[in-house]
């Protein structure tokens, strides 16, 4: 039987023998077969936690949705002892992810005649399903099925339902227990309530896991561990079904749990809202993600669609609106960057348009006065992840426009053309040390930006690209101070003019003179148009060797391209901007179609293949890093180059490894050559254009 079929026959025929309804009311749901059950394990969510702090690439893959702060797991089938629970809770403790419990709230059934239990291990017919949005587990035993289920209802509250369907000719008289234990190491401390236990986590202080029934339960704590009993038994009729719905909530602070505390009596009274509504939900992500036509990816794209819908996160601590991560399965990525948020909510914009444009909203939340938005927010903004050493290359305003392509919010562009201008103009108050309208990397005043090397790493940060080959410091990088008009230091610069800082400046300038004339803002429009030709023609007369057919960083004293640092995909950006001639193109695309160069397996390396650093495995000095593929990508087909666009695009989702098979997860770059996916799982702006270049290039 069909899933949704199944849960329609539940939502109709829910009853409990020991006197209160488990809410469950007669509405079915309606429509088609959902979408969401035709991808099954899609990523690989199974395992035990062994300990409560993960390894900084957490072993274990999370499912959450809505937000949450939390996340849980399938047991392996391997993992008999944990049958009948989902494992887990992973729950972010304001930045750094624990694990509660290997399984906090197992179910144990009993034959009440004789007390004997019946355990799900010595069950030969089981299935584990992560389908998107919901966990299934379903265990056929002799003569009744039992099934539970997964699913997020609030940005805090997970509901469990239970069914144990009596598929025998007579009555099923059962005692049903659940039990849990913290992991050892763990600091929680169990205490009762009269529908259930809650966890006191003391990290942040007021913060609580709780799991809650719908009536009274009997609740008995030993040590670290608990069993929790109901009040009598559960006798199912024939061909009937017992269904119950459990709420497991984490909040952070008691403002939260009381909040959440008014939401739960309502959950819990009326579960099939809460079902329908996610039901729904998925099934529109999915019904807009989803092209026809390019059904031998969709692989790729369900699983991208899931990766970005785990790492959203909603408000809390300094985090005041809904936004997505990098990555919830990795140690450091619990908090928002700034160009990972504007290449996140181009991606969403098609399915979660909402999340999108908060995302975006996020980071301007802490937009400095002097229009700058900062490298990274976080929980806590006092604390050591947060950072405002440098900011990010200024992609903001596509994100915006994205945005806007795909909700034609006119509300939403005149809230944000005034934030955008602010911080285009941030860059040549900033980083621009000889105030020719060519901007460079740089750092802040800072006290972490305390010397040389500091600044100079503060700068390829600011890049996005990190360790990026062009940022060696023995190749003569220098540090060059900023200041005002009156002599007032403003911040550092590097000593070079980078060719894709300044291709995205121009990509701005031609967003913002597209927004102002929408905006009714015609004098904003021609500004900014006539300020594009002259970068455009600055790139192309000072930033093109043509003997390499590429483009290049420069001296910022000399203006001559940086050459002997080799290609990177920086050279690539002025095509994704249209700041490239057509000759200059044509050039810079054959480079790009070389395989000796950057059409390698996965194509579009960090570093050219015959770039003397060139290394395959260290992060921006030769791994593919998609976002860099995806503008490769873009450039080619601006340029009429459609042909190659698809070959590209085509490479990426076959090649890179687990991108388009069943069980792997999304990885933070891949190895150019091999195809092996390197560093952190679950990465998001990875997902986000491996989801743009399903939507956009495939055919």
């Amino acid at each position: 039987m069909k899933l949704s079929r199944r849960i329609a026959m539940m939502l109709t025929s829910c009853f409990m023998i020991t006197g209160s309804m488990s809410g469950c009311k007669s509405s079915v749901l309606k429509g088609d077969e959902e979408m969401r059950y035709g991808y099954k394990n899609i990523i690989d969510v199974a395992g035990v936690p062994s300990k409560v702090e993960p390894d900084d690439n957490y072993e274990i893959n999370p499912f959450s949705d809505m937000g949450a702060w939390q996340a849980y797991h399938l047991p392996a089938k391997k993992d008999k002892e944990y049958y009948g629970g989902f494992t887990g809770p992973l729950y972010i403790a304001e930045e750094y992810g624990k694990w509660l419990s290997k399984s906090f709230n197992l179910i144990r059934i009993y034959n009440a005649a004789d007390d004997k239990e019946i355990k799900l291990s010595d069950c030969k017919n089981i299935d584990f399903a992560y389908y998107p949005g919901i966990l299934v587990q379903i265990y056929d035993i002799d003569n009744f099925k039992l099934t539970l289920e997964l699913r997020f209802v609030t940005n805090r509250t997970a509901l469990v339902t239970t069914i144990i369907k009596n598929n025998s000719k007579k009555d099923l008289n059962l005692r049903l227990n659940w039990e849990g234990e913290l992991l050892k190491s763990d600091e929680a401390k169990l205490n009762s309530l009269p529908k259930g236990i809650t966890a006191k986590l003391n990290n942040p202080k007021e913060a609580e896991y709780e799991i809650r029934y719908p009536f009274e339960v009997s609740t008995k704590i030993t040590g670290k561990s608990y069993v929790i009993s109901l009040k009598g038994s559960v006798v199912i009729k024939p061909n009937k079904e017992y269904v119950l719905n459990t709420t497991n909530s984490y909040t952070f602070t008691k403002e939260e749990k009381d909040s959440e505390d008014k939401k739960l009596g309502d959950i819990l009274k009326n579960p099939s809202i809460y079902i329908k509504e996610n039901s729904d939900r998925w099934n529109n992500y999915l019904k807009a993600a989803l092209k026809e036509g390019k059904e031998k990816y969709n692989i790729a794209a369900v699983k991208a669609v899931e990766t970005l819908i785990t790492n959203w996160r909603s408000p809390a601590g300094a985090i005041k609106k809904d936004g997505i991560i990098p990555s919830m399965s990795y140690v450091w990525f619990n908090g928002m960057w700034a160009w990972d948020s504007w290449k996140q909510a181009a991606a969403v914009a098609s399915f979660a348009p909402e999340l999108a444009k908060n995302n975006i909203k996020a980071m301007f939340d802490y937009q400095r006065q002097d229009g700058m938005i900062v490298d990274a927010i976080f929980y806590n903004k006092d604390g050591d992840n947060w950072n405002e050493r440098n900011s990010k290359p200024p992609l903001a305003a596509w994100a915006v426009w994205r945005v806007y392509e795909e909700t034609k919010d006119d509300k939403f562009l005149e809230e944000m053309y005034p934030r955008l201008i602010s911080y285009h103009n941030w860059w040549y108050s900033y980083r621009d040390n000889d105030k020719n309208g060519i901007a460079e990397y740089g750092g802040t005043i800072d006290s972490k930006n305390n010397c040389p090397d500091e600044v100079l790493k503060a700068a390829a940060w600011e890049s996005g690209m990190d360790n990026a080959v062009r940022f060696d410091k023995d190749y003569g990088v220098s540090i060059l101070e900023n200041r005002d008009n009156e002599g007032k230091a403003l911040g550092y610069s590097i000593s070079q003019e980078s060719v894709d800082l300044n291709s995205y400046l121009f990509a701005e300038k031609k967003l913002l003179s597209k927004m102002a004339a929408i905006l009714n803002k015609s004098e904003d429009s021609s500004k900014y148009e006539k300020e594009a030709e002259y970068v455009k023609e600055f790139i192309q007369k000072n930033m093109f060797d043509s003997e390499k057919g590429f483009f290049f960083d420069i001296d910022i004293k000399t203006k001559k391209p940086l050459t002997s640092r080799g290609m990177g995909p920086e050279g690539i950006i002025p095509l994704w901007a249209g700041v490239s001639s057509k000759e200059q193109a044509e050039a810079v695309k054959n480079n790009k179609m070389d395989s000796a160069k950057f059409n390698s397996k996965v194509p579009i390396p960090t570093a050219s293949k015959d770039n003397e650093r060139y290394n395959p495995v260290k992060y921006w000095r030769g791994p593919v890093w998609l976002d860099q593929a995806y503008f490769a990508i873009e450039g080619l087909k601006l340029y009429g180059y459609e042909k190659e666009a698809e070959e590209l695009s085509k490479k990426i989702l076959d090649n890179a490894e687990g991108v388009n098979e069943k069980g792997k997860t999304i990885r933070e770059n891949y190895n150019p050559e091999s195809g092996e996916g390197l560093h952190c799982t679950n990465f998001s702006w990875s997902a986000g254009m491996i989801y743009l270049l399903y939507r956009e290039y495939l055919k």
